[in-house]
């Protein structure tokens, strides 16, 4: 019997070269992330615990200012130039730190490894909005809803592979050795990123190719405006929150325990690294048997309240065991169902967007937003923690939210498939939950 590749992973013959380009640019970028996040922990974790929870309001910060930087970017140029000027300034960056940790070691202590856990986590997150933004923006919400799960295993296979590479490299050449290797991978990102919109979309209408050269206008501030007038938008940025609130829970529960084990700086970076590759190996998994069918199937709508359903059963789970076992297994299932199920179904909500709240809308909701429910949830979760119940603590305050979370997830399918039915030249989303509904909720 004769393999149908494209058959089995939902893909046409004439998409094959786009989505190649697309899986080989996110193995990149997520190859230079996650070499470097077991990095970004160790020194972090200098100052302690409580200093990290006032890192996230830091990085929050820092995301508020950049995000106008972003949108003059989008305003004034075009696509490829501002995703080109992006990906080229975070390289940058990474060579001047290594300038830092290998020509200077003496100046490296807690205040600019705390710098680097700042710079690191703003890094994350406009590297990965850029990347999903573009897809948003290259590929329509059909194509999307049966090819973004197949897109995201190419980050997983990086988010496996980058965690493997610096736990075998860093001994040999360091901690700062990683931030050029992390560099290499970024600029070979981009390379790949210049590939997909070179080429003709299988799906492209007549003229696009002289709309994406367009510049897309509007105002530096125009992503953080359309939040405030659209229903829809604040519903994904909710949704976003209690997503940064759960994994912030999650994180630190993991730092505390890591904590306790002790280790220097690459004890404590080569044991991150070894967690983060068995959680990516799990999302591989789910990815391989899913990606692109669980959409179609289930809808967007009970594709996104999986999340939810895994954390509440999760944070219960880990409250009754307690143990690190107990935490890599839920973990692994957490980051998993993220990034292999919700993660594709949440970027299709971006595909019945104009092109302008696909780039600034969402990078302020990927950025500044998330990271706001970054800093609730490590606020929150110290709280907790003063009163010394533990993780019954965080288990009584996680479990509701998650059902909340279950609620805003089946609004968010129902509200795009409103507005799918209602966009020209857009193809509804297929839901068995929910029927397509003709009547239009405006953005």
């Amino acid at each position: 019997m004769k393999l149908d590749l494209p058959s089995l992973f939902n893909v046409r013959r004439g998409e094959i070269l786009h989505v190649s380009l697309a899986v080989g640019f996110f193995f990149c970028v997520l190859t230079a992330l996650m070499m470097l996040r077991p990095a970004r922990e160790a020194l972090g974790m200098r100052g302690g615990l409580d200093a990290v929870r006032w890192l996230f309001v830091g990085t929050a910060v820092v995301t508020l200012l950049v995000n106008p930087v972003f949108g003059l970017l989008v305003s004034r140029f075009r696509r490829m130039q501002f995703i080109g000027a992006t990906y080229l300034f975070f390289a940058a960056s990474l060579a001047g730190f290594y300038l830092l940790l290998a020509w200077a070691p003496a100046a490296v202590g807690t205040a600019s490894g705390q710098v680097f856990y700042v710079w690191f986590s703003v890094f994350n997150l406009f590297s990965t909005m850029v990347f999903w933004a573009l897809m948003a923006d290259r590929f329509t919400l059909e194509q999307g809803k049966r090819f973004f799960g197949l897109i995201s295993v190419g980050g997983t296979l990086g988010a496996i592979f980058g965690p493997w590479l610096a736990s075998v490299l860093v001994r040999a050449v360091g901690t700062a050795g990683l931030l050029l290797v992390s560099a290499g991978f970024l600029l070979l990102a981009l390379a790949l990123g210049w590939g997909i919109v070179r080429q003709p979309s299988a799906a492209a209408p007549a003229g696009r190719k002289a709309h994406d050269a367009e510049r897309i206008g509007g105002g530096a501030w125009e992503g953080i405006k359309a939040l405030a007038r659209s229903r829809y938008l604040a519903g994904i940025a909710a949704y976003v929150v209690i997503l940064a609130v759960m994994a912030t829970f999650l994180y630190f529960t993991r730092l505390q325990m890591v904590a306790a084990l002790g280790h220097e700086l690459d004890g404590r970076t080569a044991l991150f690294a070894r967690i983060d590759m068995l959680t990516q190996t799990a999302t591989l998994a789910i990815q391989l048997v899913l990606a692109g069918h669980l959409m179609k199937r289930l809808g967007v709508a009970v594709t996104l309240a999986l999340l939810p359903l895994t954390t509440a059963l999760g944070f219960v789970g880990l409250a009754l065991v307690g143990s690190l076992a107990a935490l890599i297994a839920f973990e692994a299932a957490f980051r998993a169902v993220q990034r292999a199920i919700m993660r594709p179904a949440r970027e299709t909500l971006f595909t019945v967007l104009d092109r302008e709240d696909k780039y600034k809308a969402k990078a302020f909701i990927d950025t500044f937003v998330y990271r706001f429910g970054d800093v609730a949830g490590a606020q929150f979760e110290g709280a907790l923690g003063r009163l010394a119940m533990g993780l019954y603590a965080i288990a009584g305050v996680a479990v509701p939210l998650a059902f909340a979370w279950i609620g805003l997830a089946l609004w968010l399918g129902r509200a795009q498939q409103r507005m799918a039915s209602a966009t020209p030249g857009t193809e509804p989303a297929a839901s068995t939950v929910f029927p397509v509904l003709q009547k239009r909720t405006e953005p």
